[in-house]
């Protein structure tokens, strides 16, 4: 992996090679030099290791996402501030199955540095209210919900918003049927 400014520097040098190859008359090696300099700028603002990342994510393989993960050595100068809101939102997904406070670091530090697309963000929230809900922190929760249903404008994510309201309910119909019950004994006041 080269550092987020060697990949700039790499596609200019490529470039003014092309420039070159187009002087001498070469317009195919000039064009093909330009797409291989353009391929340098992609990965300026999509990390390779993020991509692959998030294909082992889809696969289901969290091992392989951790791995490709572990190759990012220093994100915050290895990577533009968007990407590395993705690093930590992905870091985010995997600590979250082992230590919830841990995880809650990663989605809002993912959210303070910034995600590009609606629908990640309103999941980083989404995943931040269950974490608000499993730690009883209900009115934190229920914010975050109606702020991760209003940012998922597609719909993407309309059934696990619709499970969070119903769990949140259930959480608090019981806290409700144990203050009855409370009341109801002699001395309860």
């Amino acid at each position: 992996m080269f550092n987020k400014y060697i990949k700039l520097v790499i596609a200019a040098a490529i470039t003014v090679w092309a420039v070159f190859q187009f002087v001498d008359g070469n317009i195919m090696n000039g064009i093909s030099l330009l797409f291989l300099a353009g391929i340098f700028v992609f990965f300026y603002y999509k990390n390779e290791f993020i991509l692959l990342a998030f294909l082992q994510l889809r696969k289901q393989n969290f091992e392989g996402c951790k791995k490709w993960l572990s190759k990012i050595r220093n994100p915050s100068s290895a990577l533009v501030q968007k990407q590395e809101g993705y690093y930590n939102f992905l870091q985010g997904i995997m600590v979250s199955q082992t230590n919830l406070t841990q995880a809650e670091k990663f989605f809002k530090k993912a959210l303070s540095l910034g995600l590009s697309m609606g629908h990640d963000t309103a999941m980083a929230k989404l995943q931040l209210a269950g974490i608000a809900m499993s730690k009883n922190r209900k009115n934190e929760a229920t914010k975050l919900i109606g702020e991760a249903k209003k940012l998922d404008t597609q719909g993407m994510l309309k059934e696990q918003i619709k499970s969070m309201k119903d769990q949140m309910k259930r959480v608090g119909g019981a806290g409700m049927a144990q203050r009855q019950q409370m009341k109801g004994r002699k001395g309860f006041r």
